[in-house]
């Protein structure tokens, strides 16, 4: 959830001399990258807790990811439209420095709305808070990851990127948990024990820490990190961005008005988002005028790409809590929700697993060396999850098992070869493959399938994200950052299963709700192929290395 971006590393020309890497202002700002990931996982703790606080439906609760990543795309397109409408990129004018400055400063203002949202026991002043510290993030994203190139020599911009990412990671293991302690008093305390002062404690901590940090960037002397790169407007690629952002906003306005059922509103959203990018590849193709970075097929299929993957990743967690806590899955009456916090950290630590293991890759190791690590770093990851969730709730001999589906991944890197489209390929299949025997299953197997697509997920980005802005020339800069808008995914995806939970009813509704995990990793896996046509057509290198993941 959240969320780094190895390919834009293509669209950064190493032109400088070999400079050395500012390693305290990299330090700091791997800090930043943690918090995404800490506050995205801790969704899925957060959610099921306002479920029952608030007496939500499951698809109700999902909108707080909606909130969360939807600022993510209204973020990122007001930032692309103002910088079209002023014909300068707003971002590289202030400085990536600033961009995060003003970020956090934004993130620490929606932290500490949470408090009286809370406090009033208002679930829509709760949803505007968490949108304001996500429009933030957005911020933040935009702005740090070129800035963790110019930190060093260019040429290793990768290594700073996954050495982000593995954070974030790490943020994401902890996350679940750390919230599930202040939530609860401990990981497996009494719900009934969370109250609005646990809530008001630990976001106002959260903010303070943001607020640390926003100092320290302003105070150091950290570069101002601009780069001279033209803008590139795109009239027409901005015309159906903003024609889906008021297609979407309808369909929200007509959900609020009308009794019409949600599901049905999901289902539209998800054709706007899917017509309006095959509206757009299909006019630019007949004629590229004023299109920018959309006349390239491959932009496309990565765009839908990315959000799906945004939004299979994000609607695994955001719904495990309740899935856990359906009666008969793993326990007889159903998990309470202080006791998932450890089965979510290692879905969340699973993508940590893979991304450790992918960034292998970037490092100057021999042949046999590569293969080693690649066997021997993911179950140093694994140690590290267990350690973390031993300290917090004893006992986790029950994830002992999950070694084997480790292993498994281990294979399927191999057989990968760091190839964009086979691994992309072989991990969609793999991890439809996980979910489909999950919800086929139930009991502590189940759940292990279900975690273990956080293996499969894990790499996904920079695959989706290298064939994406290949052979994209000046217009890279452009279309990763439509790239980014996909995260929009988050929004879309959660709560369309959740509503197919609530539509299948209280008793095995959420588990068969995952056949749309399983549906998202089938058109996955079909968009590597058309990725590997359209770039073969081009006369396009799409197996290139690749690095660590997202």
């Amino acid at each position: 959830m959240n969320n780094s971006n190895q390919a834009t590393t293509a669209a950064l020309k190493a032109t400088a001399p070999k400079q050395a890497t500012n390693t305290g202002a990299l330090a700091t700002l791997v800090l930043v990258f943690f918090f995404w990931g800490f506050i995205a996982a801790s969704q899925s703790i957060f959610i099921p807790f306002c479920r029952h606080n608030f007496s939500l439906t499951q698809f109700e609760s999902q909108l707080l990811g909606s909130a969360f990543y939807g600022a993510y795309f209204i973020g990122s397109l007001a930032l692309y439209l103002i910088s079209s409408l002023l014909k300068y990129d707003i971002l590289n004018r202030i400085g990536y420095k600033k961009g995060i400055i003003y970020g956090i400063w934004i993130s620490v203002a929606g932290a500490l709305l949470i408090i009286p949202s809370a406090n009033a026991h208002s679930f829509a002043g709760l949803l505007g808070a968490y949108f304001v510290v996500a429009l933030g993030f957005s911020l933040q994203q935009t702005a740090a990851q070129p800035f963790a190139i110019i930190l060093g020599d260019p040429s290793t911009g990768s290594h700073r990127l996954n050495l982000a990412g593995g954070v974030n990671s790490l943020g994401t293991t902890l996350g679940p948990i750390i919230f599930s302690v202040f939530l609860f008093g401990q990981v497996g305390g009494d719900a009934s024990k969370a109250t609005v002062t646990n809530i008001n404690n630990l976001f106002l901590i959260v903010a303070c820490v943001f607020a640390a940090v926003a100092l320290f960037f302003t105070f150091s002397r950290l570069p101002a990190g601009k780069d001279d790169d033209r803008f590139e407007g795109s009239y027409k690629a901005s015309r159906s961005l903003v024609l889906m952002t008021l297609l979407i906003g309808v369909v929200i306005l007509v959900g609020q008005v009308t009794k019409i059922e949600k599901l049905p509103l999901l289902i539209v959203t998800l054709l706007v988002v899917v017509g309006i990018l095959a509206y757009s590849n299909s006019s630019a193709i007949k004629n590229h005028d004023k299109w920018g970075a959309m006349r390239y097929p491959q932009l496309i299929y990565g765009m839908l790409g990315i959000f799906l993957y945004v939004g299979v990743e994000v609607t695994i967690d955001n719904n495990f809590g309740a899935l856990l806590r359906e009666p008969g899955y793993l326990t007889l009456s159903g998990l309470d929700e202080s006791k998932i916090s450890k089965y979510v950290s290692l879905y969340w630590a699973s993508l940590m697993i893979g991304r450790w293991t992918g960034a292998i890759g970037v490092f100057n190791l021999s042949e046999t060396g590569k293969r080693i690590a690649t066997i021997v770093v993911p179950f140093i990851a694994f140690g590290v999850a267990l350690f973390v969730n031993h300290l917090y709730s004893g006992d986790v001999s029950d994830l002992y098992p999950y070694a084997g589906f480790v292993a498994i991944a281990i294979a399927a890197f191999f057989f990968g070869q760091q190839k964009p489209v086979k691994t992309l390929l072989t991990l969609a299949i793999l991890a439809g493959f996980f979910i489909l025997t999950g919800v086929l299953t139930s009991g502590i197997f189940s759940v292990y399938c279900i975690m273990a697509a956080g293996l499969c997920n894990s790499i996904m980005w920079p695959c989706i994200f290298s064939l994406g802005v290949a052979g994209l020339g000046k217009f890279t800069s452009q279309g990763s950052a439509f790239l980014i808008m996909m995260i929009l995914g988050g929004a879309v995806v959660p709560p369309f299963q959740g509503a197919i939970g609530d539509v299948l009813g209280s008793t095995t509704g959420m588990h068969y709700s995952y056949f749309v995990a399983v549906g998202c990793y089938v058109v996955l896996a079909w968009l590597a192929l058309r990725l590997r046509s359209t770039l073969k057509a081009q006369g396009l290198n799409f197996d290139e290395q690749i690095g660590g993941g997202h």
